[in-house]
């Protein structure tokens, strides 16, 4: 024995309150949709027929539109009934060009309302018919007595407020809805006899004059554009302008867009138009064929959609090209503003790549430059990925005459790999520590022969931190010491300690094995600096205490110069070497 579902009507506008509608709001959204359809059928019947939607605002909210109207079967069907809609295409409103479905959008009218009342008369023929309905679920459907007064053909709607929601229905709450949803829709809508729409996209202009796009962004979106761009993508009927934002913004600002569904609003806070990179694009456009979720809020992720943002993507990206071709220093202004994006699409693009090496500043030892510049001076962009490693070593690289690129940032590393992939490695190419070690200079050989002496007196200073001393010569002369980092080396030392503390024998072998076979020079190399004047002191003093407590401080002054983490026993050696030197320093030992 089979049975049929029963519908809780109360049940149903609550699941709609609370867990499909973000507000109440939308229950305008829905009524000027069903006044356009019905005006958009109309209209395939007489193409002559008057597109007006008119609304007033008192005790009752009324809306009337000249659309085709409904008979009595058409009201039972369209009206009263839910989630059918093979009988309302049998009826003639497909979904093809109408923006949505009778029925649940009268549904949504309880949301404010107590009980609606529909009076209706169809172009088709036959007398008028009132559709009255309570939010329990309970309708009548009768004639309406033409003795009174003939009902036009077309549709007035009149709904009286639920307790609580008596300002949905007033004028000054209704007006600035009507304006948004239903500002771009193809019939003249006024209420309180004052029209509240536009009736056409800005983008397409009216009258054919030309519509300031800047002025209409500052007006829906609140910010005076870089630029409006067209946009349109065929397949989905979506045709708009993407605004690009003056300034910079951070690229994990939601990114978001005035969206149009043949002509009504989805949402002004809508996301996923647009890839990831473009976060500094703001779009209004118009589509008839991308689907809404059931909501009609947001967009539904789908293959068109994700096509739509492909495309729009592609479009956008082609006219930064033709930006850096016809105008190159609003193009590198653009660049300046909103660098991240263009680097992440520069990422797998080879002419964004081209664009970011011609325009875009990189920090570097000759200061903010682009890398052809770059190129061009010194032949090749030599590059450190580390930005506390640039910052240590570029004062020496620039006074020895050598350039370096800081890499460290966002995208950078990667941006400079695939310039050296496209270029050859001789173009671009990371530069380890140690090849700024080979250019330094040797010192005289007396002083040399002096520090020597002093390092093999003060040797246990250093031995307590793995690191060897190296001497050189080198500018700047400020700079007593400098603290280059074996990246190697670091690895093994610290997979000895590890293969040292673990009781697992297998897992001992294993670490052990790793780290068989590599050199044994230490992780670190303290470079001092023969020119500097504390060094030169340095290699002149006879207290071995004191050489050592010098050594270890300049340990740890190069160390706090590097910006490396503090390990426990520089910490130590800081507060040690501090309060030593301090103690010499009043008279004591």
């Amino acid at each position: 024995m089979s049975h049929t579902f029963r519908v809780d009507l109360r049940g149903i506008i609550d699941l709609l309150s609370h867990h499909l509608y973000s507000s109440p709001r939308v229950y305008v959204r829905e009524l000027l949709q069903n006044a356009v359809d019905a005006i958009t059928a109309r209209r395939e019947l007489d193409p002559s027929c008057p597109a007006d939607v008119t609304i007033t605002c008192g005790a009752t909210l009324t809306i009337t539109d000249t659309g085709v109207g409904l008979t009595e079967d058409e009201v039972h069907e369209l009206l009263s009934t839910l989630g059918r809609t093979s009988k309302r295409d049998d009826l003639g409103f497909a979904r093809e060009g109408f923006l949505g479905q009778f029925g649940v959008g009268m549904l949504s009218c309880f949301l404010v309302a107590s009980s609606v009342t529909v009076i209706t008369r169809s172009a088709r023929g036959g007398p008028g018919v009132r559709w009255e309905a309570d939010s329990s679920g309970n309708y009548t459907v009768s004639e309406v007595d033409s003795a009174d007064a003939e009902v036009p053909v077309g549709t007035t709607v009149v709904l009286s407020a639920s307790r609580g929601n008596e300002h949905w229905l007033e004028a000054d709450v209704v007006r600035p809805l009507v304006s948004d949803y239903g500002d771009l829709l193809p019939a003249v809508v006024t209420l309180d006899g004052a029209v509240v729409t536009r009736g056409v996209r800005p983008w397409d202009g009216a009258d054919g004059e030309e519509t300031d796009l800047s002025a209409y962004c500052e007006q829906v979106l609140g910010f005076t554009p870089f630029e409006a761009i067209p946009i349109e993508v065929e397949a989905a009927g979506l045709t708009g302008v993407a605004f690009v934002l003056p300034s910079g913004v951070h690229p994990g600002t939601r990114q978001t867009h005035r969206v149009y569904l043949k002509r009504m609003l989805v949402g002004d806070n809508v996301e996923g138009l647009l890839p990831d990179w473009a976060y500094f694009v703001r779009c209004v456009v118009d589509a008839s064929a991308i689907r809404p979720t059931a909501s009609r809020e947001s967009l539904y992720q789908d293959e068109m959609l994700l096509a739509v943002r492909e495309e729009l993507g592609e479009q956008i990206r082609d006219w930064l090209i033709r930006l850096d071709a016809i105008e190159p220093r609003r193009a590198g202004e653009l660049l300046a503003a909103h660098h991240l994006g263009i680097k992440s699409l520069a990422r797998s693009d080879d002419e964004m790549l081209r664009l970011v090496e011609r325009w875009l500043p990189f920090e570097t030892t000759d200061g903010p430059i682009p890398l052809r510049q770059f190129k061009r001076k010194h032949g090749a962009i030599l590059y450190i990925p580390d930005v506390d490693e640039f910052h240590q070593l570029a004062p020496v690289a620039a006074a020895q005459g050598l350039g370096l690129v800081n890499a460290g940032y966002a995208y950078d590393l990667e941006l400079l790999n695939r310039l050296g992939a496209l270029d050859g490695p001789a173009v671009a190419r990371r530069v380890a520590p140690s090849e700024l070690l080979a250019a330094l200079a040797d010192p005289e050989p007396d002083v040399e022969k002096a520090l020597r002496l002093r390092l093999s007196e003060g040797a246990a200073a250093l031995d307590r931190h793995d690191c060897d001393a190296v001497i050189r010569d080198f500018d700047p002369v400020s700079l007593p010491a400098l603290l280059i980092s074996n990246a190697d080396q670091q690895r093994k030392l610290d997979t000895e300690q590890t293969a040292g503390e673990t009781t697992d024998p297998l897992w001992a072998e294993l670490l052990g094995r790793l780290t068989a076979g590599s050199d044994s020079s230490r992780p670190e190399q303290l470079v001092l600096n023969c020119r500097n004047p504390l060094v030169q002191r340095l290699a002149r003093l006879t207290d071995p205490s004191l050489v050592e407590l010098t050594l270890e401080s300049l340990y740890v002054h190069a160390v706090l110069q590097a910006r490396r983490a503090m390990r426990p026993k520089d910490t130590a050696a800081l507060n040690r070497s501090f309060l030593e030197l301090l103690d010499r320093a009043v008279g004591g030992k």
